[in-house]
């Protein structure tokens, strides 16, 4: 009988804890899709959610709403923000790490501006919001040391590619320092086809995914998964603005522009690495 009684008991608390998982998992779904419809966010941002896909993207990370995340180079618009700011808002942490302002880069200067002054016209909803500063040339904490659950970037890898190789090891080597043990690196990025010369990288918007792969692990993480949530097969990635002539940038502005609307925006790789306990 009091076998019986112990094998019933480890089954209830198993069967508990798996309700328990399933519920929080559609809690996290649910609150994710309620800040990817939130009336804050940008109607143009919006309108490319079946290109950049967040939900999925978020989900394959596996970021929740009591994560520490800390989001790299959001932008002058912060994209992503407007995600993972209401998301993350009540349970969890989001550092954003934008660009250096003490640089005397125009570009940088006026989107940090841009960014900043975009989260303190809407409290309510980016109140939270810690900002920090990312420079790949910088040994300059984003978050403190060993404190959060992710680290996020998207399409930014091929900026510190054509600062050179130094850029891509300091940032590799920047999140990894801001991860806890067992902590995650989600990262997208423009993907160029392994087939291609190497120098056709430099200044397209597109990079070889074994050179990310290889970057990452060069600090010290683990490839865990891959996923083809936002790869385009229509992509060819040699255009002759780059990435940039695709949509939405349009460089080449109305010509062709056709065409490029028909293959839509760029294959993408979907990598998340960990940090080994």
């Amino acid at each position: 009988m009091k076998k019986f009684t112990a094998a019933l008991m480890s089954i209830l608390l198993i069967t508990l804890a798996l309700s328990t998982s399933i519920v929080s998992a559609s809690d996290n779904a649910q609150q994710l899709q309620q800040a990817l419809s939130g009336k804050h966010r940008t109607p143009a941002y919006a309108a490319r959610d079946s290109s950049r896909n967040p939900a999925e993207t978020l989900a394959f990370f596996g970021v929740k709403t009591d994560s520490a995340v800390v989001e790299i180079w959001p932008g002058g618009g912060g994209w992503y923000t407007e995600v993972l700011a209401p998301y993350l808002k009540k349970e969890g942490t989001l550092y954003s790490a934008g660009y250096d302002k003490n640089l005397k880069i125009p570009y940088y200067q006026k989107n940090r501006q841009k960014y900043e002054e975009k989260l303190a016209a809407n409290p309510a909803v980016y109140s939270a919001v810690k900002i920090t500063t990312f420079n790949p040339m910088e040994t300059i904490e984003i978050s403190p040391a060993n404190s959060v659950d992710f680290v996020l970037t998207f399409r930014n890898v091929h900026n510190w590619r054509n600062a050179g190789e130094k850029a891509v090891e300091n940032a590799f080597q920047t999140f990894y320092k801001a991860l806890k043990p067992g902590g995650v690196l989600g990262l997208v990025e423009h993907r160029m086809p392994e087939s291609f010369a190497d120098k056709k990288k430099d200044r397209s918007g597109y990079i070889k995914q074994s050179y990310v792969i290889k970057m990452a692990k060069q600090a010290g993480f683990v490839l865990e998964s891959e996923s083809e949530i936002n790869a385009n097969s229509k992509d060819t990635a040699d255009h002759p603005k780059g990435v940039w002539t695709l949509p939405p940038s349009y460089r080449n502005k109305d010509v062709d522009r056709a065409k490029y609307k028909a293959i839509g925006e760029s294959d993408r790789m979907t990598l998340k690495f960990v940090k080994p306990k």
